[in-house]
């Protein structure tokens, strides 16, 4: 054993690989992808409360996975490790809405995409999907479903008011109905005709009608 393989350092020896130039091409291009889909995901909001750091993280997400594919694809031992280092990690964060796992599905696919060097598949993939999830998502929009709740004494009048819903908005269904001393109080899924609401001063004013309430309702959670 010599004296220069004494101070003979593995690490330095990689350092002389990096490539600072790819590395910012990488990353720089996983930024603009990953905040196209950051914009996706704030166009396309449909849930109850917008979050803007799952926004930031969608970035984020996209950044780091670009950074690890590029560190473990050129040493095999490397990566076996990583991904034995990356298993223990455990999230608990819980995720609401479906939609929110296709976000991150998206961004980790765009950073493991970029950082395999193929950047032309990583760019139109994610015009593509951003252009079908905006397409699905206007759909989505423009047939919202509503919950319409009325109260009141409503025993004799419960069939004329179905009858007045079916004229003014669109697939009235009952959803619960509960009956109390204080009267009854029904549970109606509506979608609207325009987006119009004045149906509901009319209604408001029928006999037997004491309240009406009427709020979005996407499937899982009143907004």
């Amino acid at each position: 054993m010599t004296f220069n393989d004494i101070f003979k350092s593995s690490f330095l020896e990689n350092v002389s690989l990096f490539q600072p130039l790819d590395i910012l091409i990488a990353l720089g291009l996983s930024f603009v992808l990953g905040l196209f889909i950051s914009v996706v995901y704030r166009k396309n909001f449909s849930g109850v409360m917008y979050s803007n750091g799952f926004a930031l993280s969608l970035v984020a997400m996209s950044m780091i996975t670009t950074l690890i594919i590029l560190t473990i694809s050129s040493n095999v031992v490397l990566s076996l490790g990583m991904v034995g280092a990356l298993s223990i990690v455990r999230f608990r964060t819980a995720v609401k809405d479906p939609m929110d796992i296709v976000y991150l599905f998206w961004a980790i696919s765009v950073g493991i995409v970029l950082g395999a060097g193929m950047i032309p598949m990583a760019v139109l993939a994610s015009l593509f999907i951003g252009v079908v999830i905006t397409f699905l998502a206007g759909k989505k929009h423009e047939d919202r479903p509503y919950l319409m709740i009325v109260s009141g004494e409503l025993q004799l009048a419960e069939n004329e008011l179905l009858e007045y819903l079916r004229s003014k908005v669109k697939k009235p269904m009952v959803k619960s109905k509960t009956v109390s001393e204080a009267g009854i109080e029904i549970t109606y899924e509506v979608r609207l005709i325009d987006q119009k609401t004045s149906f509901i001063q009319e209604l408001s004013k029928m006999e037997g009608v004491k309240t009406v309430a009427l709020v979005s309702y996407n499937g899982e959670y009143l907004v």
